[in-house]
């Protein structure tokens, strides 16, 4: 059964090209059947005209002499091979022919009575004869000086040879258009074909790569350099990004699994131990390291939980931001705060100088813009060994007054040229020895991004990290165009 493309093409494209083929067939038959019927009509006519010789300057109104002169005319008729002569006097009864034989009286010729009727003094007539033969007649009057009708001269031509050749020449012009149209069906469904199948190839692919066979793009076969070429390709690389994300999900998952599980069971084991201890045995320095321990580590879980949120709510369009005029070098300044004594007990160089000058305020959430900071500055830190340095700068300079940027170095692993251009994608993350979700940049360019801000990353594996912030400068109106409170 017919069906998609292929039904389409038959009820649409064929049908089209059947009715333009049947219409040129018909046309062309009309055609050469009017071209082989004028050609008998010219002939009758060329020779009828031989009577304007014959019967020139005629002037009797006898039947007799009229009678005479035509039986001389048929006589010495010198076609009477190709066509038929008979006589007509003015009662349109024929009283001679080139034959010998007068044809019977129930013999309808109209051509005679149209001939007297229509003024031109001549009539054609087709039709078939007594006998079943097809006929063409020719009548033309004979007139004398003073314009009476004395006769006419009927010439008759058999229809059956010229039949014939039409019937020939139709049959040859049928043939050639079925044969134009089984190529076109032919070529049709071999162009189908190769769009067809493809497309099937290609769905059943997508069918199993919807249902997690991956492996099922490597038979996506690339035959032809066109649009379905394309089409493999873009089906084979949606299939490997698939792959990818997939993969990566995974690790993902898992790396959060860990994340979640790693402070979970220090919460957990200092609550047992503090739980099972009697009441009053346990020292006061041992309280404090595990409320220490399970303060830290709640902080931990819920910068993990608010990190995954974030990204749900920024994947989702749902990123609520508190925009006001904010100081982005105080806000800064207290993040850096913030990290210098874990900075100090990891032994890591801090250097940061907050600049004197006064900068311009910036139009943002403070409580976003706080978050990329930390975790800029977390990566930063969580990178680099002991003894290495982690440089922040702000920068604001007359010959760029529209933009500040915040600018942080250090001397860390760095990373290599192939994971660069994808650590900010989501759920990717290019040193698996170190801890984290992978998702902090990808949460921290996308808040860049919502202040008309940028995060670029420049490193390189062995020489550090320096990750530059780049904020719009604030302008008066510009409240006006993003408002407070506003759901992106």
């Amino acid at each position: 059964m017919l069906r998609g493309i292929t039904k389409r093409w038959m009820l649409n494209t064929l049908s089209v090209i059947l009715t333009i083929i049947i219409f040129i067939v018909v046309s062309l038959i009309f055609f050469v059947a009017y071209i082989f019927q004028n050609g008998v009509e010219q002939s009758l006519m060329s020779t009828s005209n031989e009577l304007s010789l014959v019967f020139s300057g005629y002037t009797s109104d006898s039947s007799a002499a009229f009678t005479a002169s035509a039986r001389d005319y048929v006589e010495n008729f010198d076609k009477k091979e190709q066509m038929g002569v008979m006589v007509i006097n003015s009662a349109g009864r024929v009283v001679m022919t080139s034959t010998g034989f007068i044809p019977p009286e129930d013999e309808t010729f109209t051509d005679f009575s149209e001939a007297e009727s229509n003024g031109e003094g001549y009539a054609f007539w087709n039709g078939k004869l007594t006998s079943g033969e097809s006929a063409m007649s020719l009548t033309r009057l004979i007139t004398n000086d003073a314009g009476k009708t004395v006769g006419a001269v009927r010439y008759i031509v058999s229809m059956e040879p010229v039949n014939s050749r039409i019937m020939l020449f139709s049959g040859i012009i049928i043939a050639i258009g079925i044969v134009i149209i089984g190529l076109v069906v032919l070529s049709g469904i071999m162009f189908i074909r190769s769009i067809v199948k493809p497309i099937r190839r290609i769905s059943e692919a997508a069918a199993q790569i919807a249902q997690g066979d991956f492996s099922a793009s490597e038979r996506i076969e690339h035959k032809y350099d066109d649009e379905i070429g394309d089409l493999c390709d873009a089906v084979s690389d949606m299939a490997k990004d698939l792959q990818t994300t997939e993969q990566m999900k995974n690790d993902f998952i898992s790396r959060v699994s860990h994340e979640l599980r790693t402070p979970l069971t220090a919460i957990k084991g200092w609550a047992e131990t503090m739980q099972l201890s009697e009441r009053g045995t346990l020292d006061r320095r041992t309280f404090d390291r595990g409320m220490g321990v399970i303060i830290k580590e709640s902080s931990r879980l819920t910068s993990i939980v608010e990190e995954l949120l974030d990204f749900g709510r920024i994947q989702s369009g749902r990123m609520v931001l508190m925009n006001e005029k904010i100081d982005i070098l105080a806000e800064f300044d207290e993040t850096v705060y913030m990290l210098k004594d874990r900075a100090a007990e990891e032994e890591i160089h801090l250097l940061y100088d907050e600049p004197e000058a006064v900068f311009p305020p910036v139009y943002g959430d403070r409580n976003r813009l706080r978050q990329v900071f930390l975790n800029i500055l977390d990566n930063a830190l969580k990178y680099t060994p002991k003894g290495g340095v982690v440089a922040a700068q702000v920068i604001y300079s007359k010959d760029d007054p529209d933009v500040i940027k915040i600018i942080v170095t250090d001397s860390g692993c760095g990373i290599s040229a192939e994971d660069l251009p994808r650590v900010k994608e989501k759920f990717y993350k290019a040193n698996q020895n170190v801890g984290g979700s992978g998702i902090g940049l990808a949460v921290a360019d996308e808040i860049m991004n919502l202040h008309n801000g940028s995060l670029e990353i420049e490193s390189g594996e062995g020489v550090g990290t320096t990750v530059t912030l780049t904020f719009p400068v604030y302008k008066e109106g510009e409240e006006k165009a993003l408002p407070e409170n506003v759901k992106l």
